[in-house]
């Protein structure tokens, strides 16, 4: 085989390799993808067992609520016991 011969047969397997890696399957090539018409509503759901949520108790709640706003109630009461005191000796300070 001469040299051109050898380069047409590398040229056309070349060819062959762009075609085959350009070329998509048969799916990706299909531009319309039709839907059913009749997705409105489902007469049924799909689970058909009643989810029922879980029941809290309001004596829980009230106590974590009694906790928290206790919390906070004394640390209010030790912020303006704080203050008064810091402005007490203060007052007693500029006074002498």
């Amino acid at each position: 085989m001469t040299h051109n011969e050898l380069f047409k047969i590398d040229t056309s397997k070349r060819l062959w390799f762009i075609l085959c890696m350009t070329t998509k399957g048969f799916a990706d090539n299909e531009k319309n993808i039709e839907t059913p018409n009749d997705v409105v509503i489902a007469e049924k759901p799909l689970k058909s067992k009643i989810i029922t949520p879980n029941r809290v108790d309001i004596n829980v709640l009230k106590s974590k609520l009694q906790e928290s706003e206790s919390k906070a109630f004394k640390k209010n009461v030790y912020i303006l016991t704080s203050l008064v005191a810091g402005l007490g000796v203060l007052g007693i300070y500029l006074s002498l």
